[in-house]
């Protein structure tokens, strides 16, 4: 059964860190952009950050740009998203999604096209 699973979510103060990951189980993600999205309440779901099959090439939004980072273990079929300075605008539900490459990373994320598998999302909250 193919299946992606996101944890490390959870509730956090202003200025703190969360790392999430993203487990698949009944395929390898070697061969797949890999995007993380997230959707806050009342608000349209939208890219935060997407990594290339290889690693070599990431994309971020520019209002998580210098405050996350992307990466992926092969080994452990898993990407993460660690995420640090995180403000009250990062709450939101984050998922994380698998597709084959048919545009570049960036477009991928920006219109949240080509990911063909998706995670049940872990939720975000940051509050005092």
């Amino acid at each position: 059964q193919v299946q992606l699973v996101e944890s490390g979510g959870g509730l956090v103060q202003p200025g703190g860190s969360l790392r999430l990951s993203c487990a698949a189980s009944g395929f390898t993600l070697n061969y797949y952009a890999i995007g993380w999205f997230r959707q806050a309440p009342g608000k349209e779901r939208e890219g935060v950050s997407c990594i290339s099959s290889s690693g070599g090439i990431t994309y971020y939004a520019d209002s998580v740009k210098g405050r996350f980072t992307i990466s992926r273990d092969s080994a452990k079929n898993t990407v993460y998203l660690q995420m640090n300075t995180l403000k009250p605008e990062d709450t939101a539900v984050y998922y994380c999604a698998a597709g084959p490459h048919i545009t570049t990373v960036q477009a991928m994320c920006v219109f949240i096209r080509g990911f063909d598998y998706w995670g049940q999302g872990t939720q975000v909250t940051v509050s005092s």
